[in-house]
């Protein structure tokens, strides 16, 4: 397979214009569009679906886009091995995260890392709803959790402590509860779901964080509203320490419980797909990241203080 025709089809796919993705690759639009042609015909599908107006992917290009992504890492890895490759990291890293912690840690830093690296584009996809890391091509992502899935690999970045807390005025309005069988009484927010969580103290004592059961009226699946709807007396929640640890400071949430933990191993991970090959640009952002947020995260300073 021409992986110069494949590296065309993978910008064209990028940009939706195929004349943009030829002047990229110095090819001219008629060249470009017999290429992408020719591609397809050794492959026996349309990959593009071309108008007068657009270009769009169809559902056999969409299936082979993650395979062409791999080809070309595959390619640059194999340069690299002989000595051949680039001295500097170059291409579209395609990096996803949840929202919430993106704005907090991940946005502010981007600027130093760009100028650190120019050969780099970042195109970032920040959601707090979950999603499918292979099928959406990515070439990382940020996820807070076990990493279960087989199709997997990871690094730690931090450990994601999770807390109860409420806000002064809730607690005052309501009352502070002093074990976990007092939180059948209160308004417990969920996030996601209202799944039930599992609360556990140092001696081993349990209890559980049960919105369903409590009643709770209010679902969220967005961090940073659950936050501020903490914050503004809505009921006690279940918050990551890194999104409430400068709020617990200044008082304006306190912890609930404090003696219990959330009983889940959370962990923040950097994932990519294990079939990929960990290429120079996704390994240079993930040991950014370490170094400036992982190394000695804020939240725990905040915690230690």
């Amino acid at each position: 397979m021409d992986t110069d025709s494949v590296r065309l089809f993978v910008l064209a796919a990028d940009k939706l214009n195929i004349s943009a993705a030829g002047r990229e690759l110095g090819i001219a639009p008629a060249v470009a569009s017999a290429r992408l042609a020719k591609l397809e015909n050794a492959l026996g599908a349309d990959l593009l679906h071309r108008s007068t107006r657009k270009v769009s992917l169809s559902l056999e290009g969409a299936e082979f886009l993650p395979f062409a992504r791999e080809i070309l890492a595959q390619e640059a890895a194999a340069h690299a091995a002989l000595g051949h490759g680039s001295a500097t990291a170059t291409g579209t890293l395609r990096f996803a995260a949840p929202s919430t912690f993106a704005q907090l840690y991940i946005a502010p830093l981007l600027p130093e890392f760009l100028e650190l690296h120019p050969g780099i584009r970042l195109d970032l996809r920040l959601s707090d709803i979950p999603f499918n890391l292979i099928e959406g091509s990515f070439d990382l992502a940020l996820r807070s959790s076990v990493i279960e899935d087989s199709s997997l690999k990871g690094r730690k970045l931090a450990d994601d402590t999770r807390v109860l807390c409420a806000s002064p005025a809730y607690l005052a309005k309501h009352g502070t509860p002093q074990d976990p069988q007092d939180l059948s009484g209160h308004n417990l927010l969920a996030f996601r779901s209202r799944a039930p969580k599992q609360l556990v103290d140092a001696e081993g004592n349990t209890g559980v964080f049960d919105p369903g059961e409590a009643g709770g009226r209010l679902v969220v699946d967005d961090g940073c509203s659950h936050k501020i709807a903490t914050l503004n007396g809505a009921g006690i929640a279940i918050n990551s320490l890194w999104s409430v640890h400068e709020n617990l400071k200044d008082g304006s949430l306190v912890q609930v419980l404090p003696g219990y933990t959330v009983d889940e191993p959370s962990v923040l991970w950097l994932v990519y797909p294990k079939s990929n090959v960990l290429t120079a640009k996704v390994r240079i952002f993930i040991d950014f990241l370490i170094e400036k947020i992982g190394r000695s995260p804020a939240w725990s300073q905040s915690q230690e203080r």
